[in-house]
């Protein structure tokens, strides 16, 4: 299966405005313009880690990386609508919730949600237990919603 196929030409993002008007809040975003090679750098590092959990057998590696490939594609098309995140506490909810507000789609949210809450506590509190069928469910969550973002960005050329 291969991920980021899709070229852009010369474009610059971030100086459009998207189908629905979207707002940032400044605690977690600021306004930046970026060029068509520092959002291809970012998707193929987002495929790069939907790589490794796709090629993996284990599922806390599979569970891990299919949730930094989605946190990925959500700074991805926050570039692209011309806003970097800024690192600080509750920034992967901030991602998600814009995330799912990009690609108009709710379980983003809901289920984005779900994987931080698990990762925090096998970061933080000692450790989980991830099922292979769990990181299944996981890996395939994000490879759907890569696709959606993927769809996203094509259409997006001709705002730019």
């Amino acid at each position: 299966m291969t991920y980021g196929s899709f070229s852009y030409g010369s474009t610059s993002y971030g100086g459009s405005v998207p189908f629905r008007r979207l707002t940032f809040d400044t605690k977690f975003f600021q306004k930046k313009r970026f060029e068509n090679k520092t959002v291809l750098k970012y998707f193929r590092n987002t495929t790069k880690d939907l790589g490794i959990a796709v090629r993996s057998k284990e599922p806390e590696v599979i569970f891990n990386f299919s949730y930094s490939a989605l946190v990925k594609i959500g700074i991805v098309l926050i570039f692209v609508c011309g806003y970097r995140v800024k690192s600080r506490v509750g920034h992967h909810i901030k991602i998600l919730e814009k995330l799912s507000q990009i690609l108009n789609d709710e379980n983003i949210e809901i289920i984005g949600d779900r994987m931080r809450k698990k990762r925090n506590l096998d970061l933080y509190e000692g450790g989980i237990i991830i099922s292979q069928r769990e990181a299944k469910d996981y890996l395939d969550f994000t490879k759907r919603i890569i696709k959606k973002a993927e769809e996203y960005l094509k259409n997006q050329k001709s705002l730019f």
